[in-house]
């Protein structure tokens, strides 16, 4: 691995959302309820509790640190997938999102997904800066002395890229990449993927791609982006 290879970024996943949207209909916790009691006889849930709520049903795991997050929403007219500040895997939330919806699907006679959403959201260290500010103002957005007409310093500098459906790629992304709040030696990326309809039967792989590809699209085009700029400036 080079310096110069964005791989040598480390990534550090803190959110995997999904979003699957479908006919509406009238929430059926005893479907749901039936999967999860049938996962639990399988051994080693993905999920380890069920509740039922006027919207729909809900799967979910405790919270092991704050605003952590792990469920799995059953609405009338979506499916959601939540994982935030959680250890789960880009692979093992793949497979959750793929598997559950479309047992889930299948149960409640979906026969298609009209359209679904998939977030990623990561943190990463610059190589070359210790604060992601001066990367972001001076590097790659060019600016040193023109925020001064503000009267006041910008607290957060950023980018949005948005690449839209086309023939050779019918799905579209929405990518971001700012200086992180939390941190000001981590830059926050973001990379939302926006995909159409998906026919329930034989449709695993194309959820599993769907998730795949966003967040392939995030760790390596989006961090070979980043790299050009991840360089000191000569005075």
């Amino acid at each position: 691995m080079t310096p110069d290879d964005p791989m040598h970024y480390a990534p550090r996943t803190i959110a995997l959302l999904a979003e699957l949207v479908h006919q509406p209909l009238a929430p059926d916790p005893t479907a749901i309820q039936k999967i999860h009691n049938d996962l639990f006889q399988a051994g080693n849930p993905a999920y380890q509790n069920f509740q039922s709520a006027p919207q729909g049903s809900v799967l979910s795991n405790p919270a092991t640190r704050p605003n952590a997050a792990s469920t799995a929403e059953f609405l009338a007219d979506r499916m959601r997938f939540r994982e935030e500040l959680t250890a789960v895997t880009q692979e093992d939330f793949a497979t959750r999102v793929t598997e559950l919806s479309i047992r889930a699907a299948e149960a409640r006679g979906i026969p298609q997904f009209t359209g679904m959403a998939v977030v990623v959201r990561t943190l990463i260290n610059p190589r070359n800066y210790e604060d992601s500010r001066e990367l972001l103002r001076e590097s790659m957005l060019g600016m040193s002395a023109e925020t001064a007409v503000f009267g006041r310093d910008p607290a957060l500098f950023g980018l949005r890229l948005v690449f839209p459906p086309s023939q050779a790629e019918p799905n579209a992304y929405t990518l971001r990449i700012e200086s992180f709040a939390g941190d000001v030696r981590s830059i926050f990326l973001e990379n939302q993927g926006s995909f159409g309809p998906i026919p329930v039967a034989n449709g695993a792989d194309t959820l599993r791609a769907n998730v795949d590809g966003t967040y392939q699209f995030l760790v390596t085009k989006a961090l070979e982006f980043l790299a050009q700029f991840d360089v000191r400036l000569e005075a």
